[in-house]
């Protein structure tokens, strides 16, 4: 051991560090899911999060890391029932609920037409807004009581 290093403390606890080129958004949409160059039914699978490149599903069929999958997402853009489809690459897979035998699984977008990351974009520009206006409705006594002024800002 190093002489500088005898009189420290050991350093103890977790940095998680966004590793993301763009920001995750919560979602509840409907979605299907299949292996790429197959022709079978698409799988039901329920996102929790969705972004630009890609999503966190919970499907109910064990996948192998690295896998293709075709995926469909279905979302109302206030004009009808639309969807997105894309190319997407399993990155990891846990076992979630172990009883009802659900994985959750970490995507990456791989292979998504322009004319879909724009649906895409819009979407989530959409939702953003929503969850920004939905603050303003916020009665400014509660947000005191939170510690948190009109602006937004935290007071401390």
């Amino acid at each position: 051991m190093r002489k500088e290093e005898e009189g420290r403390n050991p350093r103890f606890g977790t940095v998680n560090f966004e590793r993301r080129k763009h920001p995750r958004f919560s979602v509840d949409l409907p979605v299907e899911y299949w292996p790429v160059n197959c022709t079978a039914k698409g799988h039901p699978g329920r996102p929790l999060d969705a972004g630009e490149g890609g999503l966190l599903l919970y499907i109910s069929d064990e996948i192998a890391i690295g896998q293709n999958l075709r995926i469909r997402i279905f979302f109302d853009s206030g004009q009808g029932l639309k969807f997105i489809e894309a190319n997407a690459q399993v990155l990891w897979k846990d076992m979630l609920l172990e009883k009802e035998g659900f994985y959750r699984v970490g995507l990456k977008l791989v292979e998504i037409s322009p004319k879909d990351i724009q649906k895409l974009k819009g979407y989530l520009i959409n939702l953003m807004k929503v969850k920004n206006n939905s603050s303003a409705a916020i009665p400014p006594r509660l947000l005191s009581a939170l510690g948190i002024s009109g602006s937004g800002q935290s007071k401390g």
